[in-house]
């Protein structure tokens, strides 16, 4: 569905154990490789010099193409370091055409960029009105990362799609607070990948350039801010832990 809507960008990952099934859909789409942009990510079961390669080759296999957009490293755990370094051997290859993090905040991002040959060009983290990574962001800017949203309208919490702030703007314009929030994002320079499996929802979600928010309404939007996660805290042992156990869900690939 969301090929036959417009979208162009599909956003992927060995963990979401998916890959298969979107090289499927996307062959059968007939929409030209050449217009989709592909991104998937390595799980952390396959970390390590040369394992990280194995796998992006099996992704590759999956995905049914020759080439990835944008390869990102999912998680800032286990063997981050071997991971990356196969990771801009994959770029300067040719199998990858983009490479990055996601959910690395300052200390992990600080870290790899300043010990790797190519810092990452994207960190996707959790982003939306009530958590905008203003201080991830003061770090990225120096090594060039740019930001891509996981989660911009917050999984539906906090009530965003009724939020008053939110839904007055959208009156103003005639949109709902979900366009508003992703407006948001737009304005601010963020790479978004909203998720819907409801074909109106996407139609409703691309439809986001042909109006444009004020500066009151930008300072209105940023003062939703509460500089915290809605999901999980990657800073606490016990996700980590946790993290340690999901280890599982993607068999390391032989």
């Amino acid at each position: 569905d969301a090929l036959s809507v417009g979208y162009r960008m599909i956003d992927t990952a060995q963990a979401y154990l998916n890959e298969e099934a979107v090289g499927n859909a996307w062959k059968k789409s007939g929409v030209s490789r050449d217009e989709i942009f592909l991104v998937s990510k390595v799980w952390h079961s396959n970390y390590g010099d040369g394992q990280t390669m194995k796998s992006i080759d099996e992704s590759l296999r999956k995905l049914q193409t020759n080439y990835i957009d944008l390869m990102l490293l999912h998680q800032p755990y286990c063997d981050r370091y071997g991971a990356y370094r196969d990771l801009e051997k994959a770029y300067k290859a040719g199998k990858v055409r983009a490479i990055g993090v996601s959910n690395f905040f300052p200390d992990h991002l600080i870290d790899l960029a300043s010990n790797m040959e190519i810092a990452p060009m994207v960190n996707q983290m959790e982003t939306h009105v009530f958590n905008q990574q203003h201080e991830t962001r003061k770090f990225m800017d120096e090594f060039g990362t740019k930001l891509m949203a996981w989660a911009p309208l917050a999984e539906g919490q906090n009530g965003l799609f009724t939020n008053p702030t939110l839904t007055q703007i959208g009156e103003k314009y005639g949109k709902t607070a979900a366009q508003v929030a992703l407006r948001w994002l737009l304005q601010s320079d963020v790479i978004i990948i909203p998720k819907t499996v409801h074909k109106e929802r996407m139609e409703e979600n691309l439809n986001l350039f042909d109006f444009e928010l004020d500066a009151e309404d930008m300072q209105a939007i940023a003062k939703l801010d509460t500089a915290h996660s809605l999901f999980l805290d990657h800073h606490s042992g016990e996700t980590t832990k946790q993290f340690m156990e999901w280890r599982a869900v993607v068999k390391p690939t032989e």
